[in-house]
């Protein structure tokens, strides 16, 4: 079982390669990946998508990519000729405007101006780098799943025991509802007589009326199917992806529940029904949690 939630972070040190991957994730209903990244390696976002997919199912998850290249390169240098032109042709101006004025434009000093000279540095990722952050994003996204599953483990820790608590809320409820019918039965004849006094009540119509009653109130099939519920959760548990199952589980739960609270008719039956969906309810807000 593993948590949505978790963090990782990854790097590679390696021939003037720098690269450090960071993957920060938090819950969300479907897989969503963003990736931010430097310039060089904007190209290839979605490989990085690609390989986070490879490892998650679900969950937000923030990926940060850091890079420096300290690799001796050869530098290709090129010339603006419109700039320097430009340059020349202020500078002529300039002369014409004061001729007393020392000409010193030379061939160096415009090499100096800006923009006239420019640095011509691949804004492409090379083989060595591409390899490198696929290494540094597969440390992060191991790192982050070891962070997922030991709070995953925590999380089937937590639910596992409140399973325990539903069934014995279960059990409880279980327990009482025999005992519903013959307390209506009982509340039914005294209501009965007090009406009628001395007079007998038809028994015969009593016990009609106990049976409807009986048959309206009757939670042996929600019970039932709670049970089930319960054994299916305690298995689903065991396996490793299982958000989805579990979402699908506790509604079927939750629907269970509040059948037998509108047909109990009973205090004690209504009174357990609602610490067994406050209890529902707790095990569904862990279940988000869950990839």
């Amino acid at each position: 079982m593993l948590s949505m939630t978790g963090y990782g972070r990854g790097e590679f040190k390696r021939g003037g390669i720098e690269i450090t991957a960071e993957i920060k994730t938090v819950n969300n209903r479907y897989l969503d990946v963003s990736v931010k990244c430097p310039r060089i390696f904007i190209a290839y976002e979605d490989v990085v998508r690609t390989i986070v997919r490879e490892k998650l199912t679900r969950g937000h998850a923030d990926v940060y990519i850091g890079f420096s290249d300290k690799r001796e390169k050869p530098r290709e240098l090129s010339l603006d000729e419109a700039t320097a032109l430009a340059y020349a042709k202020i500078a002529r101006r300039i002369g014409e405007l004061l001729p007393d004025a020392v000409k010193d434009f030379s061939v160096t000093g415009v090499l100096r101006y800006p923009d006239v000279v420019k640095n011509e540095e691949s804004v492409l990722a090379d083989d060595d780098c591409i390899e490198a952050l696929k290494t540094a994003l597969s440390q992060a996204l191991e790192k982050l799943n070891d962070m997922r599953a030991k709070e995953g483990d925590k999380l089937k820790a937590d639910m596992l025991s409140r399973m325990d608590t539903v069934e014995s809320l279960v059990g409880s409820i279980e327990k009482r509802a025999p005992s519903v019918a013959e307390s209506y039965r009982i509340k039914l004849e005294t209501k009965i007589r007090k009406i009628l006094q001395e007079t007998e009540p038809d028994e015969g119509r009593l016990l009609t009326e106990v049976a409807l009653f009986t048959d309206k109130s009757n939670i042996d099939e929600e019970l039932t199917r709670l049970r089930s519920h319960i054994s299916q959760f305690r298995q689903i548990c065991s396996e490793r992806l299982v958000g989805r199952k579990l979402d699908f589980l506790v509604q079927e739960f939750n629907r269970e529940t509040n059948t037998i609270c509108s047909k109990s008719n009973d205090l004690e039956i209504t009174r357990l029904g609602l610490a067994l969906k406050n209890e529902i309810e707790k095990v569904r807000e862990q279940v988000q949690n869950i990839e």
